[in-house]
């Protein structure tokens, strides 16, 4: 009975993170620059700029000597992105030779930017923009994005992730057992790390629409679960809850490969990046659970008023949250 009610407590504390999460949740996905120098000296450059619920996030690139003045060959709007190219640009005598490249708006901002530009000789320059140092020379070669940037990405990304938080609390408030958790985490580890690597290096293809739906799908699932055991019901996840949470965590990791296609990876050191971005993953999540298993067990020690209702509200409230992304993320994927 304390247990439960506690437990309430606790996901009222989910509860106003969610209701932040259209505001702020978006805003730190990095936001992606690329420049492409061709051997006439012409230039190419995409920005691929984040949103934040329904606006973008205030992000404007700058190369000096005016190229980006010119308004862009074309603009494509996205589910929490907005892409603009700038194709055939005049670079003069010196292409890129002397410029400087800036992503205006990071210090007002709580992202990054991936910046990649490839020249006409063939080098390859990859730099993280940040919100204290917003501008790099373009005559610099660097030894590109340093591989240890992607074990930050991992973290951030699933502590910002409240769809895949709010999965693993489902399984948390399920599960019963510390030695059946750990096995129940491992197995959800497991599944998302075989379908990230597939995904992500092109060995299995996927519509981040479609995904993003099932992903919803899951977490309703999980909480019809929930409150099927709340009704003293015996549901096939407290049954087998690590076969549950590896079947889901196929899609989850597909949606993870979604978010690192936002950021690229690097060509001379593949496998050293998805690794580290999904052990950054493993990083976070781990926390979450720890975060959520501390205050459940300081709840425990307070003398809350029982009640039903509020016992059986972090169902309800997680397949409330839940239903309402598959509706959008399904409007989405159909049309």
């Amino acid at each position: 009975m304390i247990a439960g009610r506690l437990l309430c407590t606790l996901f009222c504390l989910m509860a106003l993170l969610l209701f932040a999460a259209p505001v702020s949740a978006h805003e730190v996905r990095p936001a992606y620059l690329e420049v492409t120098e061709h051997s006439d000296k012409t230039i190419d450059v995409l920005f691929k700029q984040p949103a934040a619920a329904t606006l973008l996030v205030k992000l404007e690139p700058e190369i000096s000597g005016g190229l980006l003045d010119t308004p862009p060959s074309s603009v494509e709007a996205g589910t929490g992105y907005q892409i603009r190219r700038w194709a055939g640009l005049n670079g003069g005598e010196s292409g890129l030779g002397g410029r400087t490249l800036a992503v205006h708006g990071l210090e007002r901002s709580i992202t990054d930017a991936l910046v990649v530009v490839r020249y006409a000789d063939g080098h390859e320059l990859q730099e993280l923009l940040k919100p204290e140092r917003e501008s790099l020379a373009l005559d610099a070669r660097g030894d590109g994005l340093p591989v240890s940037t992607y074990l930050t990405f991992g973290i951030e990304h699933i502590l910002t992730g409240y769809d895949h938080l709010l999965f693993v609390l489902g399984l948390v408030l399920l599960v019963r057992g510390i030695p059946t958790l750990l096995k129940t985490i491992t197995a959800f580890t497991v599944a998302h790390s075989i379908t990230l690597a597939a995904t992500a290096l092109g060995a299995m293809h996927v519509k981040p629409a479609k995904i993003e739906a099932l992903v919803a799908l899951s977490i309703v699932f999980v909480a019809v679960e929930l409150a099927n055991q709340y009704r003293g019901r015996s549901t096939l996840t407290t049954r087998w809850p690590w076969l549950i949470a590896f079947g889901f965590g196929l899609l989850h990791g597909s949606a993870f490969a979604g978010a690192l296609s936002e950021i690229g990876l690097p060509q001379n050191n593949i496998p050293a990046a998805l690794f580290l971005f999904n052990f950054g993953v493993e990083i976070g999540q781990l926390l979450f659970v720890a975060v959520v298993l501390a205050a459940i067990f300081v709840l425990r020690r307070l003398s809350l008023p029982a009640s039903p209702i509020l016992q059986r509200a972090p169902a309800y409230c997680i397949g409330g949250f839940a239903a309402f992304w598959l509706f959008d993320r399904f409007h989405a994927a159909v049309f």
